[in-house]
């Protein structure tokens, strides 16, 4: 049995992190009727753990009426998503870009160093096609570690809208989670909900 003092700090933890930040996020370029969102990254993005009709950017797409093409690659590490994301770009064209990479470096120990690095890159290779992007945080592969500090740095740094609060708080509770690491159905729900909320709040949508 869970104890009750243990419990009302699972609440309180699970509160803070959905609820998110209430500064207003950078502004997000208004996507037309026929702007394309990518959703860029591993398996988080590939939607391992549920159906592919069940991920977080066929969900995402729904919620906001807008094209939402999903780019996930079950295990990519950050160097292989920056080799992949040139020609990605040139066959989908988006207008933005939601990046969720950097779990895999974590998880296999390459490093901060070179996840900041290939992020760095990947958002520069973005911004200078014209594609305006958001920056998606994962969390650390530890025990109420939260998220690897680069990704609000690097979010800083560019300019970028973040959301920052969603997996963090996947990874407080079962019920969201397929495994360890992966989230579940109701899971990508929610990370597709709190992403809907940031675009809208970024006047994207």
């Amino acid at each position: 049995m869970t104890h009750p003092m243990f419990r009302s700090l699972l609440i309180l933890v699970l509160a803070l992190t959905f609820a998110g930040c209430s500064d207003p996020p950078p502004r997000l370029p208004r996507l037309g009727a026929n702007d394309v969102i990518l959703a860029f990254g591993d398996s988080l993005t590939y939607g391992t753990g549920a159906s592919q009709s069940e991920s977080y950017p066929v969900i995402l797409s729904q919620l906001i009426g807008r094209e939402v093409v999903a780019a996930g690659v079950p295990g990519e590490l950050t160097a292989g998503g920056l080799e992949r994301l040139p020609a990605v770009l040139d066959e989908v064209n988006p207008r933005v870009m939601l990046l969720c990479l950097g779990g895999n470096d974590m998880l296999r120990g390459a490093g901060h160093a070179a996840a900041e690095a290939n992020l760095r890159s990947m958002v520069r290779i973005a911004k200078e096609r014209g594609i305006a992007v958001v920056l998606v945080a994962v969390p650390q592969p530890a025990l109420f570690s939260g998220n690897a500090p680069f990704y609000e740095v690097i979010a800083r740094d560019n300019g970028l809208p973040i959301e920052a609060g969603v997996l963090k708080g996947l990874m407080y509770d079962n019920d969201y989670k397929s495994d360890p690491i992966h989230p579940n159905a109701k899971g990508y729900r929610k990370m597709a909900e709190a992403i809907a909320d940031l675009l809208r709040k970024a006047g994207a949508v």
